[in-house]
């Protein structure tokens, strides 16, 4: 075998100036000869001499020994990880100790023992072979070599003991405390937040060590939460050098050079209307009656013409996936230059863009389409509370002060009630979700916590963004480009049998029979509209969905009932539009698609990548929020409030306070003295004596007993119950009961607490 056999020699010809055998290839030669081979046997075997080649080939070894593609045994052969029987798999910790393994290929969790757990942390990426079955019956796995260690940072709370210190990991699901010796300390003293940097990672024999790299300060401290979020997530916050000298010579002026060659659209009446916070604004619109119907125009901010890629600002943009919106803070993908700056469409100066541009049937039918690079201008900053009163209240002084574009605006408005109609007709879901907004008051304490009401502006914007999004899938689709489609499939099996005996018993039904399609779910959503336990349909329809992810390969998108769905709207805030951008531009330039600088393999690791970052921003804000959300009701202790029950397992009762949006457990120690059966089914506890029931999205009056800063765990009561004096209440740590116990009992059963639910919050999306 030669590299010159090697299938995948063009691509490795366009992508290094050095090229040697992909990595398919290698798998293959090894996967044929059918035996580990060593570092020389395997060039010799590939009959790479050269000093270049060799090193090049050491370097993709390695790599793949990183990614878990290979693995080296005792006598430095290289072997397929399949080959030997092995998963390759990222930990996933719990917070009584033991963990799970899940595959990168997918396929069922292997259980890790807490005695496995010992040697690794919450993130890391092992190999790991199946050593037999627990005693429950799952597939228990023994760890044979770390591939990757993922904390390199933890932040913590340090405290001493026996003049010992150690830090206690804020993240819950990393049970090791960190070893910190004295000389390590850098200053810092029992009861401070502090960042650690391991210095000799967890093994079987010996807990993790570390130093002290950064002091954030007090436990109480405002604005801590962002702090420790950012550090707990490892979120990057600081401009790599090369980053800021590539961004050194822009200037806040588009150059005029950057303007040729563009459509010039800058005399139309363009718009933005976003969220009176708002600093990045990444879209504008523009529509207008024709013969045909109407013309929309969704002019985006042209994100690729400034970020290339392979430069140091892609890197860094591609590393942080996306922007993370605290509470009043936000962690951009971009430098202000750009965010802030050249890529947002601020009114009254000329920005770069990338136009879809459609004509839509007076039924809203999109007819046509095509996209455009152009220069633009918008005419006006809108809010979504100045669109709304302009287009649904007819305010006089709004609509005078905004005279010039009222008429567009109305036009838009009349597309958007035709967009919405088809919106219905295909069976998109709505949902109704409540987003909620923090309030700060002085030294950043929380006044209030604030429902968002989504008015039409917002839907109306939700919209003419889906429009463009749909329209940018079926292009890339069409031209056969390498790409990211925003997934979201169906109903898994499990969780579709569940929600159907669920509804059996409330008398309903989900048409559509193993396969429903989006259509049944909405026409059921329509069906339960007016009934007293809605909110019970709703929270169990929506948690039988998977979630959406990006991936290369297009399975549609069930919630909005899409075949062909990408995200092109918000390059300046996430790094998936940046590169279905960059794949229209190729189009647009005339080159041929096979000459794109991504293909397939390139785009399955970009989204994978992007949907982790995504789900780091999901969890970073969320920890925040949470932390928030403790500290508001530390001095609520002892007060009642009435609440909902938003979710109901083996070990309690997870209730959010009406009109405050805060959630904390009732532990099922802390109801009434009686047998609690969990029914999964019914999502219920029911009381084996009394017949007492507890279910989701029942109403309940509780009782705070204890808030928990450390552990972001706020413990209610039910107020019928005795208010808890001294050591009533309930105790920190608790594990939920197996799937097998079937019950617990409030008078025998040691008083246990279980981890918070966390609510979500993220910024209003445009389009999902």
């Amino acid at each position: 075998m030669t590299k010159h056999t090697d299938p995948h020699w063009e691509r490795e010809q366009e992508k290094y100036q050095r090229p040697i055998p992909s990595r398919e290839f290698i798998m293959q030669m090894l996967a044929e000869r059918g035996e580990p081979l060593t570092y020389d046997e395997i060039a010799a075997e590939l009959k790479l001499e050269s000093e270049d080649e060799l090193e090049a080939l050491r370097r993709r070894l390695k790599a793949m020994l990183r990614d878990g593609q290979l693995l080296r045994n005792r006598k430095d052969g290289f072997a397929l990880v399949d080959k030997m029987d092995m998963v390759v798999g990222r930990v996933e910790g719990h917070r009584d100790g033991f963990g799970f393994l899940t595959p990168d290929e997918g396929g069922g969790d292997l259980f890790l023992s807490a005695k496995e757990m010992r040697a690794v942390m919450h993130g890391d990426r092992v190999v790991a072979r199946v050593s037999g079955l627990d005693r429950r019956g799952r597939k228990e796995g023994q760890i044979v070599e770390v591939l990757e260690r993922r904390n390199h940072s933890i932040v913590g709370r340090l405290h001493t003991e026996g003049g010992a210190a150690f830090v206690v990991p804020n993240n819950r699901r990393i049970t090791q405390d960190i070893v910190v010796p004295s000389e390590n300390l850098g200053g810092a003293v029992t009861g401070q937040i502090v960042v650690v940097e391991l210095t000799s990672p967890p093994s079987q024999y010996r807990q993790p060590v570390g130093k002290v790299v950064e002091l954030l300060g007090d436990h109480m401290a405002p604005g801590m939460e962002i702090d420790v979020a950012i550090r707990d997530h490892e979120l990057p916050l600081e401009w790599p050098d090369a980053v800021e000298q590539e961004i050194a010579t822009l200037t806040p002026q588009v150059p005029e050079d950057a303007k040729q060659g563009r459509e010039d659209i800058r005399t139309l009446p363009l718009v933005t209307i976003d969220g009176e916070d708002a600093r990045d604004f990444d879209d504008a619109v523009y529509c207008e009656k024709d013969g045909r119907g109407w013309r929309l125009l969704v002019a985006i901010a042209d994100v690729s013409h400034y970020v290339k890629p392979g430069t140091a600002l892609d890197e860094e943009a591609k590393e942080r996936g996306n922007s993370v919106y605290f509470p009043e803070r936000v962690i951009p993908m971009l430098p202000e230059i750009l965010s802030n700056g050249l890529c947002s469409i601020n009114p009254d100066v000329d920005r770069l863009c990338m136009v879809c541009e459609m004509f839509i049937t007076p039924a809203g039918v999109v007819k046509d389409y095509r996209f455009f690079e152009g220069v633009m201008r918008s005419h006006a900053r809108l809010t979504y509370t100045k669109a709304a009163a302009i287009l649904v209240d007819q305010d006089a002084a709004l609509r005078t002060q905004y005279a010039a574009v009222v008429p567009h605006l109305e036009d838009l408005y009349r597309l958007y009630q035709a967009l919405r109609v088809q919106r219905d007709k295909r069976g998109a879901i709505d949902f109704d979700t409540t987003e909620t907004r923090i309030v700060f008051g002085a030294d950043r304490k929380i006044e209030r916590i604030i429902p968002v009401i989504r008015n039409d502006a917002h839907k109306l914007i939700e919209e003419c963004m889906i429009a463009a999004n749909v329209c940018a899938g079926k292009y890339l689709e069409e031209k056969e480009l390498p790409t990211l489609f925003r997934v979201h499939e169906g109903p898994g099996d499990e969780k579709l049998l569940n929600l159907r005996a669920f509804l059996s018993e409330l008398g309903l039904s989900l048409g559509g029979g193993e396969k429903p399609e989006p259509k049944h779910y909405a026409k059921l959503l329509t069906q339960i509209q007016g009934r007293p336990d809605l909110h019970l349909i709703q929270t169990v329809m929506l948690r039988s969905l998977k979630q959406a992810v990006y991936a290369p390969d297009n399975l549609g998108h069930f919630g909005l009932s899409i075949e062909a769905y990408v995200h092109f709207t918000s390059p300046i805030r996430r790094y998936p539009d940046l590169l279905v951008h960059r794949a229209i531009r190729h189009q647009l330039s005339g080159k041929p698609a096979q000459k794109f600088r991504y293909d397939h393999n390139d785009m399955v690791a970009l989204g994978e990548n992007c949907s982790a970052t995504e789900r780091r921003a999901d969890e970073a804000t969320r920890d925040a929020v949470d932390w928030l959300k403790c500290e508001y009701m530390t001095d609520k202790v002892g007060e009642t409030f009435d609440g909902l029950i938003t979710g109901v397992t083996g070990f309690g009762i997870f209730v959010e306070l009406k009109d405050i949006y805060v959630e904390g457990l009732v532990h099922v120690t802390a109801l009434s003295n009686d047998y609690y059966r969990f029914d999964p089914a019914k999502h219920r506890l029911l009381g084996e004596r009394t017949n007492t029931i507890y279910r989701l999205a029942d109403n309940v009056r509780v009782r705070v007993v204890r808030v928990s800063l450390d552990d972001r765990k706020i413990d209610f009561e039910l107020a019928d119950s005795e208010p808890p004096t001294g050591k009533q209440t309930a105790r920190r740590t608790a594990k939920p009961l197996p799937k097998d116990a079937g019950k617990a009992a409030t008078k025998e059963a040691p008083k246990k607490t279980a981890k918070k639910k966390r609510s979500r919050r993220k910024r209003t999306p445009k389009a999902s």
